[in-house]
């Protein structure tokens, strides 16, 4: 009998040895230190001896262990439930989500909002609901926006990372294209118009109806990230808002990594004065905010779309109230309180003395990339790191998207995510682990 099925074993021995498989590591907590055990694969985890520093984390903000926050969340559950019990069209909507929307609308300076059940469902839905016919895309943007351009089956055209130059070359690519196929669709129709024969006007009515639609009823959709999470990189917003006013084109930012990190909670439409130029502002609820879910904002007409096209949204349970009430308090404490500071500052001390022991240090953001030769070095640095009571994230992802991309080429690097609840000492001893590390590795 043919078998039919599929061979992971094989598959999985073969990413391992293309620095693709994951492991699962549980730790005790999230927050800036905790336990971690190595992969249990299935059996009962086992937390090691000795406590370690964690500079990998995407709790930017560290309000993951805030009491206010915590205490939220044990208030939706004691009073709304632990779960939405439903989609949110159904029976799954509560107050506490409203009280979201409206804070995160707020913050965002829209009309409204809408809460999805993660990051990647709300990238996804967005462009599924809204079904652009072309839509331009950083090479760097999350895999989720290019998984929401295959689902909806639209034309993707990659440009380069963070190049409005490169998006302007895209766009003009594109129109030239639709001018040329404009000018083949009126010969094929007048070529079809000559014919006599009833029979081959029937055949090709179709064509000369598709010939003579206009390029300028497309619906063109301009995607980026705010903050690359690959590079630390802020996209030049108002460049590339520049690109798609010229064609009228809508833009869509996704800012997961600075939610809460910027002016008054917002992210980065908000530090530049963007809001009325970016027609969808989306993030994650899982990163500065310190819960999970993610989230659109928007007009009112979007909003109203979305909550009724958006697969995601219209057909997963709904966000849960605790999930909902964290993030609302998270983002009223990234608004009123001290964290933002505490960010920066842990920031700059960190970027500045890797640089001053002469590490690569790339990005303008809390992501700091540290660059060295090859992967296996940066797998290296990492196991050194751990070995001396630090934690950094090294990617094992080629790049994003299966797309282009720098890092596909300068592959070695590890990420050091500096977060709010670090202190000074934590500071210190990272620094110092970086240095040994370096020495030892021969880096420095």
């Amino acid at each position: 009998m043919a078998d039919r099925g599929f061979d992971l074993e094989e598959q999985l021995t073969s990413q391992a040895g293309a620095d693709r498989r994951y492991s699962l590591a549980p730790t005790d907590r999230i927050d800036s230190r905790g336990y971690v055990s190595e992969p249990p694969r299935g059996g009962l985890p086992v937390l090691e001896a000795d406590e370690l520093l964690v500079f990998g984390s995407n709790n930017y903000l560290g309000l993951t262990a805030n009491q206010r926050v915590q205490n939220a969340a044990r208030q939706a559950a004691a009073t709304v439930g632990t779960g939405s019990g439903g989609s949110r069209i159904a029976t799954g909507d509560t107050m506490v989500h409203h009280d979201l929307e409206r804070l995160l609308a707020e913050t965002f300076e829209t009309d409204r909002a809408l809460a999805f059940s993660s990051g990647y469902a709300a990238n996804v839905g967005t462009i599924t609901a809204l079904d652009p016919d072309v839509v331009f895309v950083d090479e760097y943007t999350h895999v989720s926006a290019f998984d929401g351009c295959r689902l909806s089956g639209t034309e993707v055209v990659p440009y380069g990372h963070c190049d409005p130059d490169a998006l302007r070359e895209a766009v003009d690519d594109a129109l030239e294209r639709r001018a040329i196929g404009e000018v083949t669709a009126d010969v094929d129709a007048n070529t079809v118009a000559d014919v006599d024969t009833d029979t081959k006007a029937d055949a090709d009515a179709d064509t000369v109806a598709d010939a003579n639609a206009e390029p300028d009823d497309e619906s063109w959709l301009v995607v980026t990230d705010s903050v690359f999470s690959q590079d630390g990189w802020v996209a030049p917003l108002e460049e590339l808002c520049d690109v798609a006013d010229s064609v009228g084109a809508w833009v869509m930012v996704d800012e997961s990594h600075a939610t809460g990190l910027y002016v008054r909670g917002g992210g980065i439409v908000q530090a530049e004065g963007l809001v009325d130029r970016v027609d969808v502002q989306m993030g994650a609820l899982s990163t500065a905010l310190a819960s999970q879910g993610g989230y659109v904002a928007g007009d009112d007409a979007l909003i109203e779309w979305l909550a009724a096209r958006a697969p995601p949204f219209v057909e997963s349970t709904g966000l849960t109230p605790m999930a909902a009430a964290a993030a609302s308090e998270a983002l009223h404490l990234s608004k009123h309180g001290d964290h933002r500071e505490s960010l920066w500052e842990n920031v700059t001390r960190l970027r500045d003395g890797l640089l001053t022991m002469g590490y690569e240090v790339d990005g303008d953001s809390q992501i700091l990339p540290v660059y060295v030769e090859t992967r296996d070095m940066a797998r290296a640095l990492a196991d050194d790191l751990r070995d001396r009571g630090v934690i950094v994230s090294a990617p094992v992802r080629p790049n994003s998207g299966g797309h282009a991309s720098r890092n596909a080429v300068r592959e070695g690097y590890v990420y050091a995510l500096p977060t709010a609840a670090h202190t000074r000492d934590d500071l210190v001893a990272c620094l110092e682990a970086f240095r040994d590390a370096g020495e030892s590795l021969d880096i420095l």
